[in-house]
């Protein structure tokens, strides 16, 4: 009698130990966030829409400006793209066929140019990553919508895309897209008493707006979780982590603050 107990103790004892292992297997073994997904939280897709057959930004992405020329814009309504390749440190500009096939009111984009994002593709088997880009009229200051378009082929030695380097890719990305990280301006206060004012006139001006939080090299998460909040997004790379926000991309090694975007 007292040999079945300890055989049920140990029965037990094994079944919940099981049921302990089963989650904590699971985390272990969760697929890492995949190329794709590292780049979409570093780019983010902008989505357009359509009004009245005119196509719209319904929601803005990240804004980049063109660093090279050789991109071939095409028509919003034009169902066939004109690739631009990168290859070797070189942006290659599409063939005669495919800019024909691009339409007549094809332009090329220059650099200096402002583009959204709108997908992201990355084959392995051909170590190619393609963005596809489509003008910022806004960001610009178009005066008429153009909205064109356009996709550009970055093409790595083959076997780079069977265990990516993100930070690798992002910098041959760079190469032809920097994010625009340029503030709108801001006015300068004014100082003195206004011309039709005197001194005794002057109003006690009142508490002003809170200052921005700022973030700085070498911070801990919780430093920068305590001054911006919770990220939208956490792309976990192990030692390093990339905390995205709306208008902010911050990495984080060994836990600390070390670039910020």
């Amino acid at each position: 009698m007292r040999r079945n107990k300890e055989i049920a103790f140990l029965l037990v004892g094994l079944i919940f130990a099981a049921i302990i292992a089963v989650p904590a297997a699971a985390a272990q073994n969760a697929a890492p966030p995949s190329l794709k997904d590292q780049l979409e939280a570093q780019y983010k897709l902008a989505k357009i829409g359509y009004n009245s057959g005119v196509v719209i930004i319904t929601e803005p992405g990240t804004v980049l400006v063109i660093q090279k020329g050789g991109i071939l814009g095409c028509p919003p309504g034009n169902p066939v793209l004109a690739p631009a390749t990168f290859k070797d440190g070189s942006l290659n500009p599409p063939g005669r066929i495919a800019s024909a096939l691009c339409g007549k009111d094809s332009h090329q984009l220059p650099s200096g140019e402002k583009v959204y994002v709108t997908k992201i593709d990355v084959n392995p088997k051909k170590d190619k990553v393609t963005l596809r880009i489509i003008e910022c009229d806004s960001c610009n200051g178009a005066a008429q919508p153009s909205t064109y378009k356009a996709d550009v082929i970055f093409e790595f030695p083959k076997g780079s895309l069977a265990n990516p380097n993100v930070t690798d890719i992002e910098d041959s990305i760079a190469k032809v897209f920097t994010i625009d990280d340029s503030a709108a301006p801001t006015q300068a206060p004014q100082t003195g008493t206004p011309p039709d004012q005197s001194p005794g006139d002057q109003q006690v001006p009142g508490p002003g707006p809170a200052p921005p939080a700022q973030i700085h090299l070498g911070q801990s998460i919780d430093d920068v979780v305590a001054a911006l909040g919770q990220p939208e997004k956490i792309v976990d790379l192990g030692a390093k982590k990339l905390y995205v926000y709306k208008d902010l991309k911050i990495t984080f090694v060994n836990g600390k603050v070390s670039d910020v975007q």
